[in-house]
């Protein structure tokens, strides 16, 4: 199984949320920018104002598990960066919940090699 590649570096954030396109879920929201490479990295921020830091990781990991299962399903070339909504409630986040989301942005972004 290949490694995800991770956007680290805060000008990586900063370039995706401020030049990439705005997607909206009911719990998650995702900006998705173009990268002109061969494959595509993902951000992860969570808010601390959302949860203490076991509920923020929790969320993350749940993040990152629902984008590697769907991520052969996404057309290579992509930096993504997912937030967790300042309004959704933290208990929405379940592996369901997420999944659902992440399908409707992938969606709504065109993204996808082919529909679900």
């Amino acid at each position: 199984m290949k490694k995800t590649n991770m956007l680290k570096k805060n000008y990586e954030f900063k370039k995706v949320l401020s030049k990439g396109k705005y997607y909206s879920g009911k719990n998650i929201e995702a900006f998705i920018k173009d990268n002109n490479k061969n494959y595509n990295f993902l951000g992860l921020a969570i808010s601390v104002k959302i949860a203490k830091a076991v509920r923020r990781n929790k969320i993350k990991r749940l993040l990152r598990e629902n984008y590697k299962i769907l991520e052969p399903e996404i057309k290579n070339g992509k930096s993504i960066v997912f937030l967790w909504k300042k309004n959704a409630d933290v208990k929405n986040a379940t592996f369901e919940n997420i999944k659902v989301d992440m399908n409707d942005i992938f969606n709504k972004a065109k993204i996808k090699n082919k529909e679900i």
